[in-house]
């Protein structure tokens, strides 16, 4: 039994094998014969989007290696190697210099700006003036004008007695008449005797020197510096010194002014002994024949000595040359009262020979004008009305009142 069965398995196997070749055979069969046309064809992927020269898809191109690229001839183009210079490097282009407007009609040109500041006071006593009666009330209204516009007590007082008199003597009473003598009595309040010049002739062999005080804030530097263009525009050479030590920036600030106009700056270092600058600037301007010296000098009190002390010491040192020919007060005309208490204390120290009023063209009162020069008895020279670097006019006393009251 058991060869039975071996016999069986045997012939199983053999009939499994012999199918496996038969299905073999015929799946050789069936596949067609290889050829070089049936060989895919591989397509590069598209490139990349490029802009401008390589716009298009890259192509293989020739190459050379370096030892096939040759040099070109020295003088190939031109006969020569051409030299380039390296570029300088630190050197700032030079400024150019400016040439500041003529000072003469200045303020007539700036009437309109100082008019449309000024207007409250000229046309409030205007309209009062043209009531049909003037009786005590309306002239107490007019005393509190003049007042509110920082005129002073003693100047309203006389200015206010003066037009009850004529008033009530001429029995003026148009408009024009009321506003040509109020034209009138403003103009005789604001002074007409008084020498308004700045002065800035020295000596035969030393130029004018010019000493500019007052506090930090009121515009000092810049009024200097203003000064210096209104020099320039009348055809004198100046000097700056920058003697205001014990603020950061003034002397930059100062140096900046003058090279506009083509004036040189006297500076030290920062902290440093501000008679000593003013003492070499107005040498400096003997050295150059210089026609004018303006000395910068401190606004506010340093933590060694008093300004007022420093201020006189500035002041005799500069004397060792010669005298000063001027010192003005820059005040800021919107400190009111405040600025005559500056005055004051400043009139103590320097001889103040004139007054410089600034940033009348803002919420300043023209009436600051009449108080100053009656508290210290010296004339309002020069009015700043702007920021513009030509802003800075010579005080004119009836083109300031034609301003206050307008046409």
């Amino acid at each position: 039994m058991e060869i039975v069965i071996l016999v069986v398995v045997i012939a199983l196997v053999a009939v499994g094998a012999i199918s496996g070749l038969v299905v073999g055979s015929r799946k050789k069969k069936q596949l067609p014969p290889s050829s070089p046309s049936s060989t895919p064809t591989i397509t590069a992927p598209p490139a990349e989007p490029h802009v401008g020269d390589e716009a298009e898809t890259p192509r293989d191109e020739p190459r050379r290696t370096i030892e096939e690229v040759g040099l070109p001839d020295a003088d190939e183009a031109t006969g020569s190697p051409v030299a380039v210079e390296d570029p300088v490097v630190g050197e700032a282009p030079a400024r150019e210099i400016e040439v500041p407007e003529p000072t003469e009609g200045r303020l007539i040109r700036l009437r309109a700006r100082l008019a449309r500041s000024q207007n409250s006071l000229g046309k409030g006593l205007l309209t009062l003036l043209s009531r049909e009666h003037l009786d005590d009330d309306t002239w107490e209204e007019i005393e509190d004008t003049l007042l509110t516009a920082d005129v002073g007590v003693m100047p309203t007082q006389e200015l206010v007695e003066r037009l009850r008199e004529r008033v009530r003597v001429l029995g003026t009473r148009t408009p024009d008449e009321l506003r040509a003598l109020l034209r009138e009595e403003l103009i005789t309040l604001l002074g007409t005797d008084f020498d308004r010049e700045v002065k800035t002739e020295g000596g035969l062999e030393t130029p004018g020197v010019v000493m500019v005080v007052g506090v930090n804030g009121t515009g000092k530097t810049t009024t200097t510096g203003k000064l210096a263009r209104v020099l320039v525009a009348d055809g004198k050479s100046v000097v700056l010194g920058a003697a205001d030590t014990f603020r950061a920036a003034a002397a930059d600030q100062l140096q900046t002014w003058g090279e506009r106009v083509g004036a040189r700056t006297v500076r030290g270092p920062e902290g440093g002994d501000p008679a000593s600058i003013a003492f070499d600037a107005v040498k400096e301007g003997i050295a150059e024949s210089a026609d004018v010296v303006l000395i910068d000098t401190a606004g506010r009190l340093h933590t060694k000595t008093g300004l007022m002390d420093e201020l006189g010491k500035v002041k005799r040192v500069v004397e060792k040359h010669g005298p000063l020919d001027e010192v003005l007060l820059v005040l800021d005309a919107t400190t009111g009262q405040n600025g005559l208490v500056q005055a004051r204390v400043f009139a103590e120290v320097v001889e103040i020979t004139g007054i410089v009023l600034t940033k009348l063209d803002g919420t300043a009162k023209g009436g600051i004008v009449i108080a100053v020069q009656r508290e210290l008895g010296v004339p309002v020279k020069l009015i700043g009305l702007g920021e513009g670097p030509d802003d800075l006019a010579p005080f004119e006393p009836g083109a300031f009142v034609d301003a206050l009251i307008g046409d």
